[in-house]
């Protein structure tokens, strides 16, 4: 009884062990089948994760490619409209005895590069009181089609040191590189008047137009000892012109590139790639004109005349002037001889018996045009088209600052 009933107890012990292993193995599988599972879907996850980080990193590089492809594009076309060498148009360039009493003297100056500038001394008489640096505009070639002007000065009192700026006629360098190059190149030109000992030492003004109107303002950063200075059809900074000219062909795209093209500026032109007209205003005393008219189509009064209009209308030493229908290339002249050579011109293509547009007849109306303005041209008509009014106007501000 003792002995059946000891082995009933462990029978029955053995029993409640091996369902206790049961439910210890049961417990194990379920929790190995739950971490192979959760181990599996880590292994998904970070599989899935890959995949996103690879897709991000391609979408990435691609985006970069992208930007640094539309910047390369955006430089090309900089370079394709400012990186050129200019050259005048003989048929109609000045000659110095196209006006009468008129000196020349040239000279030879270095600019930021080493690169040799043709320097220009115009004289009319002795004592005058006072010297008028002249930056031209871009690409129409040198500084030869405003010898109208420098005429005028020399022959009312002042002397006249002119320039070739780089890339440009008779001045060294492949082409002109960009915008700021031309506040350098003033810069420079403005240093070897008041330090070459070549010439007396007088007070000195500034007359540009166009690309020359952003450079006689923005130099004055560099040049506040500057007495006068009148700015025609210019712009506040480098890149105004890019974005100006830019935004006619491409409307609003263009801003999409200027990032690039300040950057190209700022790297290869540094301190005069960030200085502005209106920098150059802060930093002079000098008496401002400038003159701009409502129509033009090359530099829009929006980057120069209105902006500075807006800060500087309360301001004495400034004077605006604000013209209609002058447009930009002859602001300041008399268009009345300009207007009727111009008509007979216009008949006399009337009169080709072929096509001057075709390509294969370019050479041939290229020699055909010369030869009409060199038959046809009153030089003395071509060197005195001058609007008298302003130009004195003009003359009236440098007598007032400077004398």
């Amino acid at each position: 009884m003792q002995a059946g009933r000891v082995w009933r107890d462990s029978k029955q012990a053995l029993k409640e062990i091996d369902f206790g292993l049961d439910v210890f193995f049961s417990k194990i599988s379920l929790i190995l089948l739950y971490r192979s599972r959760n181990i599996m879907k880590k292994t998904q996850d970070k599989k899935k994760h890959s995949k996103l980080k690879i897709l991000g990193i391609v979408l990435l590089c691609l985006f970069i490619l992208m930007i640094v492809g539309w910047g390369a594009f955006s430089i090309s076309i900089y370079n394709e409209n400012f990186n050129q060498r200019f050259e005048s148009y003989e048929p109609l360039m000045f000659r110095v005895e196209d006006f009468e009493g008129l000196n020349l003297t040239e000279y030879e100056f270095t600019s930021d590069k080493g690169q040799k500038l043709a320097g220009y001394w115009y004289s009319a008489g002795e004592n005058q009181h006072g010297i008028i640096v002249l930056a031209h505009g871009f690409g129409g070639g040198g500084h030869n089609s405003y010898m109208d002007v420098a005429n005028f000065f020399a022959q009312h009192g002042y002397y006249v040191f002119t320039y070739d700026a780089t890339g440009n006629d008779k001045s060294e360098g492949e082409g002109v590189g960009g915008v700021p190059q031309g506040q350098i190149d003033l810069d420079y030109a403005v240093s070897f008047v008041e330090e070459s000992g070549d010439f007396p030492k007088l007070p000195i003004g500034l007359f540009g137009h166009s690309w020359g109107g952003y450079s006689v303002c923005s130099v004055l950063t560099f040049h506040p000892e500057v007495k006068a200075v009148i700015e025609c059809s210019g712009c506040n900074s480098s890149a105004d012109l890019f974005e100006g000219g830019g935004k006619k062909q491409a409307g609003d795209v263009i801003y999409t590139m200027m990032p690039f093209v300040r950057l190209h500026e700022l790297i290869h032109y540094g301190k005069y790639a960030a200085n502005s007209a209106l920098d150059g205003f802060e930093a002079s005393d000098a008496a401002i004109m400038v003159v701009h008219s409502e129509d033009d189509n090359v530099v829009s009064i929006e980057y120069g005349l209105e902006k500075y209009y807006e800060k500087y209308k309360d301001d004495p030493r400034f004077v605006f002037k604000r013209l209609k229908d002058k447009g930009h290339n002859h602001i300041y002249n008399d268009m009345s001889y300009i207007n009727a050579f111009n008509a007979e011109f216009d008949k006399w293509l009337t009169t080709l018996n072929y096509d001057y547009n075709a390509a294969e007849n370019k050479e041939r109306f290229i020699n055909d045009k010369s030869d009409y303005i060199h038959t046809h041209l009153d030089r003395n008509e071509w060197a005195n088209t001058l609007n008298e009014e302003m130009i004195n106007e003009f003359l009236a501000f440098y007598d007032k600052h400077i004398s």
